[in-house]
């Protein structure tokens, strides 16, 4: 395995970074994950183990552990862009399929993951050096438990942290994702538990909903039960007071069912 811990941006000493877990071997797809922590941090449960995962399913691997405050909107998404394309600048030495490119995100990763579904495109994007269109294009979307709407059913927290507490009318509605979804959005896999007292289920029905008006296909996956931040809902990625739920714990193979699917 290829191993590597990227600086994204030379002048930073040490976040944004992305860890990579290369499997050797053949060319394979390529899944970049976005922990949550709700723009304050990037958790540790939704990291690694979640990259494990992906490897034993044969994907190629990478976390991101993108900027947090005091960095703030839109430097998120911009580390997100940037690491989109280092991967495809690399998709020949790493062996990875360079049209086969899944971004996955947990909670305000969700968030980070799903702006870049429907912002890729956006100039203020590919005017930055060392991020340019279509390179930072992902090919499909993973969201858990994803914070979506600026709207009454707001992660406020998540928000906050990215974009401070004056935020204007007008960057609020870019940061609600809802409203930007369009033919540039790629296929989608979401999973939320009914009973989220954090993130509201309604954050992935809206992205679900949105999906469906403009014909792009998903799949949605609502538990009727589990508390916000399951990650993979194992003992393993129990923090001590979540527990686990085999059920809720059929996300992943679920999704790396779809994600044959999409990558066949």
């Amino acid at each position: 395995m290829k191993h590597l811990s990227i600086k994204l941006w030379q002048e930073n000493d040490i976040r944004p970074y992305l860890n990579t877990y290369i499997l050797e071997g053949k060319v394979r797809p390529m899944v970049l994950i976005c922990p949550g922590g709700g723009y304050s941090r990037t958790s540790e449960r939704e990291a690694e183990p979640i990259a494990m995962q992906f490897n034993a399913a044969g994907y190629h691997a990478a976390v991101l552990h993108y900027s947090v405050p005091p960095s703030r909107h839109l430097q998120p998404l911009l580390d997100l862009s940037r690491a989109m394309c280092i991967l495809r600048e690399h998709a020949e030495e790493w062996k990875i399929n360079k049209e086969k490119i899944a971004v996955c995100g947990f909670s305000a990763g969700g968030h980070l993951a799903a702006s870049l579904g429907v912002h890729w495109q956006k100039p203020y994007l590919s005017k930055v050096k060392g991020i340019s269109y279509p390179d930072n294009q992902p090919n499909a979307l993973i969201l858990c438990y994803p914070v979506i709407t600026a709207g009454p059913n707001a992660h406020q927290g998540s928000f906050n942290n990215l974009l401070d507490h004056d935020a204007s009318d007008e960057l609020l509605h870019e940061m609600s994702l809802e409203h930007h979804i369009g033919k540039q959005t790629p296929p989608t896999f979401l999973w939320h538990t009914f009973d989220d007292k954090s993130v509201p289920v309604e954050n992935s029905l809206l992205f679900a909903q949105g999906l469906r008006k403009y014909q792009i296909p998903f799949e949605l996956h609502i538990y009727p039960h589990g508390p916000h931040g399951y990650s993979l809902a194992t003992e393993e990625t129990d923090p001590g007071n979540m527990g686990s739920d085999p059920h809720v714990a059929t996300w992943m193979s679920l999704c790396i069912e779809w994600l044959r699917r999409v990558f066949a």
